[in-house]
């Protein structure tokens, strides 16, 4: 049976997932169902911009914690807000951040800056009262300085970075509904294809799908790969969690890494993110014709590699990628989100 689900709880045991046969709920454990729509795959409900930039929401900070080791590239944090029940948001969602001061050049208020929500509609903590970010901290090395120049770092993920337990964060959304998961029909397959940060969306994918007792979760009988693109084992995000969910239902969740600082490909050079879709492309290719979505989440960079890539399989296997696309696309199989 499915048992109750945190942060805290899963990165102690991967006992928090429950056993792959997914048999009746625990009637002592309470469901994650008052948030689901009617059906609970209608998306005609979704909340879109309801919190805007000229009257936006005030949340509260919960926790803000490091989540990548020593070697890692960069600082990323894993930050739970307290939105209290009236920031609704759905999986695959964006929440606005404004932060806090102005602009030196004109005075005026900084502009939103947009983070995927990397918690399902329940929080980590299932109330439905939170949210969380996954946000690395920018900062720039100045070659010259041989230093980081304070002056050019990311204002608004330094300023989520810094946040402390009771900081009020400026929000607006949420938006978007691109990133969305279809769920009318519960075998569909879903490919994740992530690099860094770009895991938020998917971290709420999974949750929703596998450690929570959703209808969503109940209902699920497809199989959502997860690809996730970093440089080293230490930048790796949430693995404890994904790992759990790969332990307790090996059919249904596939998990794999492309680490490029350790990994080689297959012909001799770093592994990045599309080298291993690309080891997998027959099964890739297959799942999409037989109606699986993929997504693709991360820095706008990852997606030239990726579609040279697609093409490059594409014209093996005699497929006309261009074509190929557009019905991926026409049939909203294809969902990109890159910053």
């Amino acid at each position: 049976m499915k048992t109750a689900f945190c942060l805290a709880t899963i990165l102690a045991s991967a006992s928090a997932f429950a056993p792959a046969s997914k048999p009746a709920f625990s009637t002592q454990i309470a469901a994650e169902d008052f948030l689901e729509a009617e059906p609970y795959y209608d998306q005609s409900t979704v909340p879109v911009n309801v919190w805007k930039n000229k009257a936006p929401f005030t949340g509260k900070i919960v926790s803000t914690k490091r989540i990548v080791g020593p070697q890692a590239t960069g600082e990323t944090c894993h930050i739970i807000i307290d939105h209290d029940g009236d920031f609704p948001y759905w999986e695959g969602q964006s929440w606005g951040v404004i932060p806090p001061g102005t602009r030196e050049k004109d005075g005026k208020p900084h502009s939103v800056r947009l983070y995927s929500i990397a918690s399902s509609r329940y929080g980590d903590d299932k109330t439905g009262k939170t949210g969380s970010l996954c946000v690395r901290r920018a900062t720039y090395w100045c070659p010259e300085l041989k230093a980081e120049d304070p002056a050019k770092k990311g204002i608004c993920s330094n300023f989520l970075c810094d946040t402390q337990p009771g900081d009020e964060v400026t929000m607006t959304g949420p938006a978007g509904k691109v990133m969305l998961m279809p769920e009318e029909d519960p075998k569909t397959d879903l490919i994740m294809v992530a690099t860094g940060t770009g895991i938020a969306p998917y971290r709420g994918f999974i949750r929703r799908l596998f450690a929570e007792d959703t209808p969503a979760a109940e209902a699920y009988k497809g199989q959502a790969w997860l690809f996730l693109g970093v440089a080293n084992s230490d930048a790796l995000l949430y693995d404890d969690e994904f790992q759990a969910a790969k332990k307790a239902f090996p059919e249904n969740f596939r998990l794999d890494y492309a680490l490029s600082r350790e990994q080689t490909n297959v012909k001799g050079g770093k592994m990045y993110i599309q080298d291993k879709v690309e080891e997998y492309a027959d099964e890739v290719f297959e799942k999409l014709e037989n109606g699986a979505h993929i997504y693709f989440c991360g820095l706008k960079g990852m997606m030239p590699g990726i579609q040279d890539m697609l093409k490059g399989v594409a014209e093996k296997k005699d497929i006309d990628y261009d074509e190929w696309l557009k019905k991926l696309k026409k049939a909203k199989q294809w969902h990109v989100e890159v910053y």
